[in-house]
Formats: C-alpha cells, sequence, structure tokens
C-alpha cells in the first residue's frame, strides 16, 4: 500500500465506560437477540446463550453494534470492526480513570495523533488499517 492510499484509513476507537444498573434487562435483551439471529446456527447459538446468561459483560459485548456508530456517517464506510467487554474496577475519582491522560499507557502504542508522528509505524501519525483479526468474543462478528 503506497502512502497516499493509506492516509485514506483512520482507526477510530472508542472507549465507554457503563454502569448497568439492571442485569436481567441487558441480559434478556442479549438473549433475544440471540433468538432473532438468523445468522447464528444452532451450534453457536447455545454457547451464545450460556455466556450471555452467565455474564452481564458477555451480554453487553453482544447488544453493541460497532456498525451503527457510524453505519449514517456520510463519506466513510466501514472496513472492520472489534470489540470487547469486561468488567472492571472503575472509580471515577480516581486519576487511574482521568480521559485526558489517554495516550500511551492506555493504548500501549505511544499514538498522540499529531502529525509526523511515527511512534505507531505509520508516517504521518495514522493507522493503516490493517487487519487485527479481532472479533467479539462472542459472536465473532468482524467487518472485512
Amino acid at each position: 500500500m503506497s502512502t497516499p492510499e493509506t492516509s485514506r484509513f483512520v482507526r477510530l476507537r472508542v472507549d465507554l465506560v457503563l454502569e448497568v444498573d439492571d442485569v436481567e434487562a441487558v441480559t434478556g435483551a442479549a438473549l433475544a437477540r440471540i433468538a432473532d439471529d438468523d445468522d447464528l446456527s444452532a451450534e453457536e447459538r447455545m454457547p451464545a446463550q450460556g455466556a450471555v446468561a452467565a455474564d452481564a459483560a458477555e451480554a453487553l459485548a453482544y447488544l453493541v453494534d460497532p456498525f451503527g456508530l457510524v453505519g449514517d456517517v456520510p463519506g466513510v464506510e466501514l472496513q472492520q470492526a472489534s470489540w470487547s467487554s469486561e468488567r472492571i474496577d472503575y472509580d471515577p475519582d480516581s486519576p487511574e480513570w482521568d480521559l485526558d491522560e489517554e495516550g500511551e499507557e492506555f493504548y500501549g502504542d505511544g499514538f498522540d495523533g499529531a502529525p509526523g508522528d511515527t511512534s505507531d509505524g505509520v508516517p504521518g501519525g495514522r493507522s493503516d488499517g490493517g487487519p487485527d483479526d479481532e472479533a467479539d468474543g462472542l459472536s465473532g462478528k468482524a467487518a472485512k
């Protein structure tokens, strides 16, 4: 891929911390989504239902749709997506969760987005949009 071609690709990172107030509602919505998912075979459906029923974080991973985040954005086409969820210890007053400090420590790549930044290995500080071969741990959905 040439440099001008790679400059068309942008990696957008979104980090959300959600508070689950109603585990039953989240789990029920995820189980309903699994039941209505025509793309799942019976062999895939049973483990998905078990994972969702056992853990609200897994249920959220099944309910979140990264494709919906950019589907209505003009001039862009989603090339790939990956997502996962995990339970965390969260203290909004802790400096550890200061959103202004999310750089190298959070993503581990040293990318600060400055023009000419090559710390992520791509001239101009841009991601090359290459495959991560990641998918959410539950449904395995990934865009190519």
